[in-house]
């Protein structure tokens, strides 16, 4: 490959990017404290092509293929060029609606994955703690043979199908119905551990667990509050949206972390709070909101629920008990308050410095609570804007990878089962036939959540006579997945090695490969990038984006669809999985899976967005507005790019999808709507049905409930459906009606089909009904129990007994006394391995670390720089070096969790197959974090435990 000459200084690794790392590092908003103003990384100029080989040299024709890159769910846009099938070429589009020509550091090295040469390449097994070569047959063979006979000894329960964000939209809902009819709901994925606190929270407070607005939309924000968010490492296309705001709409910016991150160096206003006080200090904001009259009461009047009984929570904290609860003196807390109330609209941002805590379902609430107080929903620049981490995580979620959920969101009860049978042309019994058929605890396990990602290791380690299956976890197929992102790395280690069998299938051996322990029946299938395939990616707010295949699939590897459809032909139930989709040479039509999606996904709106309307938005993706969204002129004209979900009816109906959530100002028809009556009409003999407020052109004037074929009767609008429409909604309501009929005919009247309600405050059904604070099951602050304790053990939640006061009561804080965090880089994405494989970006950040702060530091005896060992406070511990830095407060540590391949000191480069290891190992962070999960989701808690560090 020639290499554009600048220097003999610049390395060729350098050169590759077209830009010198000083330069890239020098123009980048991202590279230090100060960064870059407004939207410098829209600039022309940032980037330049590196060219393969010059035009005399080599006359190949150029392919450009429209793509969207693999990693955050900004979702940028990539033109992608290949010659005689060899990605030569790669540009941020320049016309895309979301970046603009945009990228971070993994967006711009993206090319390499599609040729990387740490991949696994062909089928693998491990034997005798060596990897043995297997063809596609061979290794199928064995596999399905093993899982055939766990089945038939233990249940189907017993095997477990670990899914992926990673995957589009059309594997990941093959995925889902994979399991579902091998007969289980052992099935996840990454949403689990970083955002189903806020699907939970989120949704049980208005109706969608989704962000409510888009990236674009936060140009129009006149505040915007982040708490346990940073963009600037973690979405950095999305800093540049926010910077904008900033720059050209005054936007003023409210930082809250417990680490003064790249994020906070853009703030207008910057709070440090202790880990895990979250809510302590939302409730202390609103104290000073109600005290001074700031809420909007009129907003609160027409559609709110419940907000006099948050009152009486929020009274309890004055501006002494916040500070002796978050440490965040009262002239900050004010300061929050009075920026957010002076500068409406305004959203608020959380990531998984939110989300990852045993109270994580109380922390989203709080945010959507504040918003709801301030008046700021429904409204453009408003909103809750919950940024997701890979970049189909928000598809994976809505397509039911997740153990409580089929997909669409629709619950494991009888009747959603019933409704997928149907969209599935399969018999219901014939399915339900495939599910253990015990009863445990008075459910039986088809309609029963399975064991979540995050607790797998005990489906595996836990007294089988405990949990609420048949028999323990005995096989993992780890599809997609970075195991080195759970807690609890030791107990994980031992799990893996009690299991009969694990399948790692993904493109890298991940850190599943090497941390096992074992030395037989463990088995790599190498799966493709999603370059080498195409199909619908879902961006964090909602929009569906097509890609193209860029390249074939490299070395013996094979699309994930394509395994599916090998695998299942061998477990007995391949017909029924492709009964309406057609499959050609081993691959299943991705468009025949689109389509099937589309005759079910009616809760959400995933009915229409047909395969032909998301291609021409992708092939015209340079029509729509940068800030609303909205195409000008050109075949989706007055269309809002992606068909953001709920994208409502049939194609037929042509509705341009929903660009902000639970906005009256528009016609249903145009995307408007309003709070989901999710939660019944009445409480306690209270309307929960809104007041006064409506969708623009609704013909129902104040609250109405969920539409079914009886409404429609009962407003005489039932003659308005056709015959054949009136044969299937005949019994049916919105969601399980598959003619449409009645989601037409409500949207003909300006009514949203899923009800007009208020959002609720108060969330009966969880265990705090409104969110209060509870300290984490590992505090230093002892002072604070038991006044603030956590909740009792519980023996049965998702199948498995689950601790919380017996782990608080134990107090570790003398002999751990520092705070141990977590968090991301911009250089590394996930689990790691994928761009730690990658040389552009392993040779930006080379070491795993640790941030302690000075006064630690020196109290320990460490200097920057030094290796030490970090030992969390369940004996975990991991050997890292330490920076010493302001960055992090007193009694604070923090590490970056990209790392893998060392294990407690010791590497384990030597048990990767040739040639996959990864550029950059290190130890991983979560091989020192702890025990604790949110009672709602089993979210893992991350973001708050305690460690001890000591020069190694």
């Amino acid at each position: 490959m020639k290499l554009t000459k600048r220097s003999d200084k610049v390395s060729k690794d350098e050169n590759q990017l077209g830009i010198s790392r000083r330069s890239f590092i020098r123009n980048s908003s991202l590279a230090a404290a100060g960064g870059v103003a407004g939207a410098s990384l829209f600039a022309p100029g940032f980037m330049r092509k590196a060219e393969a080989f010059p035009e005399d040299d080599y006359n190949a024709p150029k392919v450009v293929k429209r793509t969207i890159c693999s990693h955050c769910s900004v979702g940028c846009g990539i033109y992608a060029e290949t010659q005689d099938g060899v990605w030569t070429h790669q540009e941020p589009a320049f016309d895309h609606p979301f970046n603009a020509g945009g990228h971070c550091a993994k967006g711009a090295a993206l090319r390499e994955h599609g040729h990387g040469a740490k991949r696994v390449k062909y089928p693998m097994k491990l034997v005798n703690g060596k990897w043995k070569k297997l063809s596609w047959e061979q290794a199928l063979d064995e596999v399905s043979q093993q899982v055939l006979k766990i089945r038939e000894e233990s249940g189907p329960d017993s095997v477990y199908f670990l899914g992926s964000a990673k995957h589009n939209n059309e594997q990941a809902y093959l995925f889902r119905k994979m399991v579902s009819l091998w007969g289980s709901n052992n099935v996840d994925h990454q949403a689990r551990i970083c955002h189903s606190t806020t699907v939970a929270g989120v949704a049980n407070t208005w109706g969608y667990g989704a962000m409510t607005n888009s990236l674009n939309d936060m140009h129009n924000c006149k505040s915007i509050l982040f708490i346990g968010s940073n963009p600037a490492e973690a979405h950095p296309v999305a800093m540049q949206h926010i910077l904008i705001a900033k720059e050209t709409n005054s936007c003023k910016i409210v930082v809250v972390d417990p680490r003064r991150t790249r994020t906070a160096a853009k703030a207008d206003h910057y709070v440090s709070l202790r880990p895990g006080t979250d809510v302590a200090f939302v409730w202390g904001v609103l104290y000073h909101i109600f005290n001074n009259g700031w809420e909007d009461k009129e907003f609160i009047r027409q559609r709110v629920y419940g907000m006099d009984e948050v009152r009486e929570q929020v009274a309890k904290w004055n501006p002494k008990e916040v500070e002796r609860v978050t440490g965040a003196p009262e002239d900050q807390v004010y300061q929050t308050a009075k920026m957010l109330s002076e500068n409406r609209p305004g959203c608020v941002v959380w990531c998984m410095g939110g989300t990852q805590h045993t109270t994580g379902n109380n922390n989203t609430r709080a945010y959507c609570i504040l918003e709801l107080a301030l008046g700021n929903m429904g409204k453009s620049g408003g909103g809750a804007n919950i940024f997701r981490g890979h970049d189909n995580v928000q598809g994976a979620t809505d397509f039911g990878v997740l153990s409580d959920n089929l997909p669409g969101y629709y619950g494991l009860s009888e009747g959603a089962w019933k409704h997928w049978a149907q969209v599935w042309d399969i018999d219901y019994s014939w399915l339900q036939g495939r599910f253990d058929q015990n009863t445990y605890n008075g459910k039986k396990p088809m309609n029963s959540a399975g064991i979540p990602v995050s607790r797998w290791i005990d489906g595996v380690l836990e007294n089988k006579d405990k949990i609420e299956q048949r028999d323990n976890i005995r096989a993992m197929f780890y599809w997609g997945h970075a195991v080195n992102s759970q807690t609890r790395g030791p107990e994980m280690k031992t799990a893996m090695e009690k299991l009969d069998m694990m399948v790692i299938v993904d493109p890298y051996p991940g850190v599943a490969a090497v941390m096992n322990g074992r030395t037989d029946n463990v088995y790599l299938f190498p799966a493709t990038t999603q370059f080498e395939t195409y199909g619908s990616v879902t961006a964090t707010n909602r929009s569906i984006q097509w890609r193209d295949q860029v390249i074939e699939p490299l070395f013996d590897a094979k699309p994930d669809h394509e395994i599916m459809y090998l695998l299942t032909k061998r477990l007995g139930f391949s017909e029924q999985l492709f009964k309406h989709i057609k499959v050609e040479n081993n691959k299943p039509n991705i468009e025949d899976i689109t389509r099937e999606y589309n005759k079910g996904m009616w809760t959400i709106g995933y009915t229409g967005q047909s395969p032909e309307r998301l291609k021409e938005h992708q092939q015209n993706w340079g029509t729509f507005d940068f800030t609303t969204l909205e195409a000008i002129g050109g075949p989706a004209n007055g269309e809002t790019y992606g068909l953001p979900w709920p994208c409502w009816g049939t194609p037929e109906m042509k509705h341009p999808g929903t660009h902000i959530l639970y906005d009256t100002s528009k016609t249903v028809a145009q995307g408007g709507g309003n709070f989901r009556a999710r939660f019944g009409v009445e409480r306690n003999g209270v309307s929960l049905l809104a007041d006064d407020s409506y969708s623009l052109g609704c013909d129902l004037e104040d609250g109405y409930p969920e539409f079914t074929a009886k409404m429609l009767k009962q407003l005489g609008w039932w003659d308005e459906l056709t015959a054949d429409e009136k044969v299937a909604a005949e019994g049916k309501n919105w969601k399980t009606d598959l003619s449409g009929g009645i989601q037409r005919v409500a949207i003909k009247h300006g009514c949203i089909p899923y009800g007009n309600a208020k959002a609720r405050t108060v969330v009966w059904t969880f265990p705090d009904a409104v969110p209060i604070h509870r300290e984490p099951l590992y505090t230093p602050r002892r002072d604070l129990l038991p006044e603030y304790q956590t909740w009792d053990d519980s023996k049965a939640m998702f199948r498995l007994p689950t601790l919380y006061k017996s782990i608080q009561e134990k107090d570790v804080s003398k002999e751990y006394p520092i705070i141990l965090t977590s968090g991301r880089l911009v250089e590394y994405e996930g689990g790691g391995e994928e761009t730690r494989s990658n040389p552009w970006l392993a040779e930006l950040q080379k070491e795993m670390f640790v941030e302690i702060n000075l006064k630690d530091a020196n109290d320990i005896g460490i200097r920057d720089g030094d290796m030490v060992w970090v030992e969390g406070a369940e004996k975990g511990r991991i050997k890292v070096k330490a920076m010493v830095t302001p960055r992090v407060r007193e009694g604070l540590a923090f590490l970056p969790f990209h790392f893998g391949g060392e294990f407690e000191g010791v590497s384990l480069r030597d048990r990767y197959p040739e040639g996959c290891a990864p550029f950059v190992s290190g130890e991983a962070a979560n091989t020192a974090t702890t025990y604790g999960y949110d009672p709602v989701t089993q979210m893992q808690e991350t973001k708050v435990t305690l460690c001890k560090i000591t020069k190694a």
